[in-house]
């Protein structure tokens, strides 16, 4: 990685028609390519297991709320995740323990 001597940004290789050179995006600069330059990366494809939880017994906390679908009230399951922009509260998910009904509140 070689960086400008002006304004010390990182330099990229750009080519022309007869030459390849180091150009510096920020000042437009161009210094000579005195060493060859090799770009690599590398991709890690490790297989990853996804687990399937089966039961929410364990998993998740509890909380007695009015379900939607039972029109009465039972013991729920329930977690938060953040589905709207950081700046918003987070969105709550319930899932009532007798009929398996899923549904969520806004704050």
């Amino acid at each position: 990685m070689k960086f400008c001597e002006t304004c010390g940004n990182i330099l990229t290789v750009k080519s022309s028609e007869d030459e390849r050179y180091l150009f510096c995006r920020k000042c437009d600069k161009k210094f000579p390519l005195t060493e060859e330059v090799t770009i690599s990366s590398s991709f890690k494809d490790e297989s990853k297991e996804i687990k399937v939880v089966e039961s929410r017994d364990l998993d998740f906390p509890t909380t007695r709320i009015l379900c939607p679908k039972c029109n009465e009230l039972v013991e729920a399951f329930w977690w938060m995740q953040q589905t709207r922009g950081a700046d918003e509260p987070p969105t709550r998910f319930y899932e009532c323990k007798k009929c398996k009904h899923r549904w969520r509140e806004y704050s």
